[in-house]
């Protein structure tokens, strides 16, 4: 399948080697300067090009990515943009999932892989997975030994259940979506 893969950090380069490692060819990563995807594209000679100038491909894998991902360069993908949110979307759609759900002292989270829309985090879903929040987690513990994993995981359900033709995609039910604000946003004032 010829991929492109959006977003930084751990999880986008570690899609990226396990992409390459199923056989999947990487067109091109949109990644910050210096980040380890963009490092990591270096390794295999995969360009690291802007939104604008993606390439038309298979699928967008989008990683970490903290980017609004237009119509425009969706459109770019045969099957699609798909996204890993690490909530059981649709609840704690957001930027600061993992801290709102342990804040909410929550005993259960997880992660989902959506197919990305003109929303935040409200397309519909494509994979999905839960784990426990054990007494004590901090949003980093539990990213590192959970729900980045888990993305990676579910990214690679995705690209087999594409591959067999038994994709399901599932639409969120807005009466259970819930959305917060970043963490450290100051709360708005009445007056």
């Amino acid at each position: 399948m010829r991929i492109v893969i959006i977003g930084q950090k751990w999880l986008a380069a570690e899609l990226l080697h396990q992409c390459v490692r199923q056989g999947h060819r990487v067109l091109a990563v949109s990644a910050p300067e210096g980040d380890k995807l963009a490092h990591s594209a270096q390794q295999y000679a995969v360009p690291n090009l802007t939104l604008a100038n993606l390439p038309e491909c298979d699928i967008i894998l989008c990683a970490h990515a903290h980017v609004f991902i237009p119509a425009t360069v969706r459109d770019k993908a045969r099957h699609g943009a798909y996204g890993y949110h690490p909530s059981l979307l649709p609840r704690h759609r957001g930027r600061d999932a993992i801290r709102w759900a342990i804040h909410m002292r929550e005993p259960v989270t997880g992660g989902t892989v959506y197919r990305m829309d003109d929303g935040a985090d409200t397309g519909d879903i494509a994979a999905q997975d839960w784990c426990h929040i054990a007494p004590g987690d901090t949003a980093a513990e539990l990213w590192r030994r959970e729900l980045a994993p888990m993305g990676l995981r579910l990214f690679g359900y995705l690209l087999d259940d594409i591959k067999h033709g038994s994709l399901r995609l599932t639409p969120q039910r807005p009466e259970l979506a819930t959305w917060e604000p970043a963490f450290s946003a100051s709360p708005l004032s009445a007056g």
